[in-house]
Order: C-alpha cells, then structure tokens, then sequence
C-alpha cells in the first residue's frame, strides 16, 4: 500500500498552507509588536480615533470615557457617561455616544457637554444602543441589542425585538434598517460609504448590505460566518471582528487572512494614532496596541 505518499502530500499541504497564513499575518502585522497600554478597568469598549489621531474608549462599569494620546498619556475624558458603549467621532470633532443606560445617543463636544441626539423610539425605550457608525452625510447608524445591565431599573425590554436602525442628520427620530436580526452588535461601514456591515452576535455571522437611498439598506449578503462585539475597517477594505481569542481579520471576500491573538480576548477595535497606522483593542480589564503595516479610514 503507497500511503505513505498520500501522508506526505497531506503534511506537505497542511504545511504551505500554514505557511501562507503566517505570511498573510506578517503582511498586516508582527504578533509580538502586541503591547499592553492601560489596565484596571472593569470592562473596556468602544473605542474611536478623534481626528488627532488619539483613541478614545469607554469603561461601562465605572461609566467613564477615557482618553490614550498618541504620547501615550492616559487621562479620563467623561465621568457620568450614560453608560456608554459604542462611540464615534464626527466631522465636528463631536464624540458620539451610545449611552444605554436610558437607551439614548448623545454627541459630546470638546469640554464635556452634553447634547441628546436620540431619546426613544415612537415613546418607547430602545433596548440599549450599543455600537454606531456615522456615514458621510451625518447619518447614525446604530444597532440595539438587549443586554441585561446589573445597574438598569427596568427588568425586560419596551420592544419586541433587537434591530438596526439609522439617525438622518438632524432629525430625532431614527428609521428602522434592519430587522432580520437576532442580535446585531458590531458596526462599521466601508470607506466609501456604499456598504455597511452587521455582525448579528447571537447568530454568530456577519452581514453586508448596500447602502440606498435615505440611509436605506438591501441586498443582506452573508459574508463572514462569525459574529462580533465591535468592527473596524481598513484601507484595503479587510473587515476586523473581535473574539475570544482576539482580533480577526477578513478581506472583502470574508476569507480570514488573519487573527491577532489577545490576553482574555478583545471586544472592540479601531486604527488611531496620526497617520492611523496602529490598532487599538479593548480587551476586558485591559487596553492593547499594535502597530499594523496598512492604515485604518476612520
């Protein structure tokens, strides 16, 4: 019997192909260049670049936002954040929050003051805003997961269902988008404003729309068969998706190029620094930074 033939070519194969995702990883990024910036947090999320090039995140437990700049002081920007989550920055360096405590979106400008973009929808609580995306226009776009918060008065959800829905600018009631999820969570759109991607994080799998007319999505395309708590893009169009294990990297097609693997895992993610060269990831109790060999858009 030439099994052994047969072996070779299976380890010879399994080897080049192990082989090409290491080369495809040190295309993006060097593991080792992964470093801790900050620690002692409760619980680390939504992090944004503002147009310095200096990250911004939130502390849900200790409802604080912080600030890393890119001299790398660390510094609390916002204490009593309405329990934010998901943030994102304007074109008018405004600091847009997700603060889910009372289901609310505010926009905080450069000293701290508070503006509600976003209240209700038609006279109910949403369940609690937890990521966004703005779009070229000022638009919102926002998913509204439910999750049970332990300092939340309210026991069980005003609506029915978890959704994605868009802020036009200017206007304070937001348009249902999405409605076909079980629980959409990460958001991002792509750098030229023409897709947008949901992970719906229950379901495990991550969507592509077409961008219409108002804000409007179609063309629901599944494109990655994992979900995500937060999402970044970078100028190259790849899509990353954190986990338990870190940071996962797809390109437009949704193949997996790559994962950058974090202590206790990641739960959001964005370029910052001031050519937007480095990744920035909260994980848990913990912040990271590693620097990348392609840029981020946002």
């Amino acid at each position: 019997m030439r099994i052994p033939l047969f072996g070779f070519m299976t380890s010879s194969l399994l080897f080049v192909g192990l082989s090409l995702s290491a080369q495809e990883n040190a295309n993006l990024f060097v593991q080792d260049s992964l470093k801790r910036v900050g620690a002692g947090f409760s619980f680390t999320e939504g992090c944004s670049p503002d147009r310095d090039g200096n990250v911004f995140f939130t502390d849900q437990p200790n409802d604080k936002v912080w600030k890393y700049s890119t001299d790398g002081k660390m510094t609390v920007f916002m204490e009593k954040t309405g329990r934010a989550n998901g943030t994102y920055f304007d074109k008018k360096g405004n600091l847009i929050l997700c603060a889910d405590e009372n289901g609310q979106i505010w926009s905080v400008n450069r000293s701290g003051k508070v503006n509600i973009l976003l209240d209700n929808l038609n006279g109910k609580q949403f369940n609690g805003p937890n990521d966004l995306w703005i779009d070229a226009k000022g638009g919102i776009y926002l998913t509204d997961p439910y999750y049970q918060r332990p300092y939340w008065t309210r026991t069980k959800p005003d609506l029915t269902s978890q959704d994605t829905y868009y802020l036009p600018k200017g206007s304070k009631k937001a348009i249902l988008v999405a409605d076909s999820l079980k629980q959409p969570n990460g958001i991002v759109g792509s750098a030229d404003g023409r897709h947008l991607f949901i992970s719906d994080i229950a379901a495990g799998k991550t969507y592509k729309y077409t961008i219409g007319k108002g804000g409007t999505l179609k063309d629901k395309e599944l494109l990655i068969k994992r979900g995500s708590d937060g999402m970044t893009i970078d100028a190259s169009g790849n899509i990353y998706l954190t986990g338990n294990d870190g940071v996962h990297i797809y390109n437009p097609k949704g193949q997996l190029l790559g994962l950058i693997k974090v202590p206790k895992g990641a739960s959001n993610v964005c370029f910052w620094g001031r050519d937007k060269g480095k990744l920035f990831i909260t994980a848990k109790d913990a912040v990271y930074s590693i620097a990348m060999n392609v840029s981020g858009v946002e």
